[in-house]
């Protein structure tokens, strides 16, 4: 494991990361950044490569805490110039470049598994908090993927990253146009559920242990109206209380909650014979 003292904050690794932290996305290296201990724990759980780790000089002792692979290049920052290149306010002293992991559609539509598809298609969601919980609920309630339409957030924003915990390494995601998205979904079978405030079918009257994917919209606009006209129904949460809407990563994480459960009440949903739905 390389190491090098690094104290000037034009070392181009450095402004790599800043880039990187700033405007989310895979750099020209094909990398994204990531911040903390934990998130470096994760990927490192996760088996993915990470070329580079920064790390504050003053704790440089703590390295041992991580096991880093041997080949990773670790910079060794002043705590104050890594702070002011890292895009939270109260930074933990370290960060990373990773290689995302690499999914393809077979991921997505349950190739590797034998249970039906469960896929979370996000249509112009912006908040980057909401995308981070959305994808950890996935991965909690078995989800097979999470697609991220244009117009949505980038997966790789740090509060994207952070909000996963994690889990942003783990699940299969893809960024697909809308055309490619319901082709390919039409193909294996998926029955598509756009959300809806009103008129939508209860969830709890879908039947969510077929293969299904569920489209959550923009924060303040729900799913545009083109989206949803390619959907094969729509689906409504009931809610008892006085309350308008609920919060997008609330919503989808309250679905598939509920499309787990009935799965699990069914022992497991064997993947279908393939057909198209409408």
């Amino acid at each position: 494991m390389p190491l090098r003292i690094v104290q000037s904050k034009q070392n181009g690794r450095l402004k790599e990361l800043r880039s990187a932290l700033a405007h989310p996305g895979r750099d020209e290296r094909g990398l994204a950044g990531i911040e903390g201990p934990n998130l470096i724990e994760e990927a490192v759980r996760a088996g993915l490569r990470m070329p580079t780790v920064f790390w504050s000089l003053e704790t440089q002792d703590r390295l041992e805490t991580l096991a880093l692979p041997a080949e990773t290049e670790v910079l060794l920052v002043p705590r104050d110039l890594l702070a002011s290149v890292l895009a939270t306010e109260t930074p933990q002293p370290v960060a990373a470049f990773i290689e995302p992991p690499e999914w393809t559609w077979d991921h997505i539509l349950g190739g590797h598994s034998d249970t039906a598809p469960l896929i979370v298609v996000l249509a112009g969601l912006q908040d980057p908090g909401n995308l981070g919980t959305i994808v950890r609920s996935a991965e909690a309630f078995g989800a097979t993927g999470v697609i991220c339409l244009p117009g949505t957030v980038s997966a790789w924003n740090p509060k994207a990253v952070r909000a996963s915990a994690g889990s942003l390494f783990r699940v299969p995601m893809l960024v697909a146009s809308a055309e490619e998205t319901f082709e390919r979904l039409l193909e294996a079978g998926v029955r598509v559920f756009a959300t809806a405030l009103l008129a939508g079918k209860a969830v709890n009257d879908a039947d969510l242990a077929a293969s299904v994917a569920l489209i959550i919209g923009n924060e303040g606009n729900g799913v545009p109206a083109d989206i949803a006209a390619q959907a094969s129904g729509s689906l409504t949460i009931p809610c008892p209380g006085p309350v308008e809407s609920l919060n997008a990563a609330v919503a989808a994480s309250v679905l598939l909650y509920e499309a787990s459960r009935q799965r699990a009440l069914q022992g497991g949903q064997h993947r279908p014979p393939k057909r198209g739905w409408r």
